[in-house]
């Protein structure tokens, strides 16, 4: 949904790496059984997955409210310099 980055935390705090995230906005992955999607990240799918393994059980209406859709939930990354937004929701 969403790609941020924060270039004065970079300069700040990062050591210099060349190559930090392969995700592109707009793609769109399908996990099938909860599983992590071929080509997705690791360190992302950290974060997602429990909400996508709630979902495919059935879970809904997380946190008392908190998504206009009850299927569905908006989580980012855990990379506080550039990170990414999704919109994980269950597919029909």
């Amino acid at each position: 949904m969403r790609m941020a980055r924060y270039d004065d935390l970079i300069e700040a705090y990062e050591n210099p790496i060349e190559h930090a995230c392969d995700l592109r906005l707009g793609a769109v992955f399908l996990s099938e059984d909860a599983r992590m999607p071929q080509g997705f990240c690791e360190s992302a799918w950290e974060t997602l997955a429990p909400f996508v393994r709630a979902l495919a059980c059935g879970a809904e209406n997380f946190y008392d409210g908190w998504m206009k859709n009850k299927r569905s939930a908006m989580l980012s990354c855990n990379d506080g310099f550039r990170p990414v937004s999704f919109l994980v929701e269950t597919a029909e």
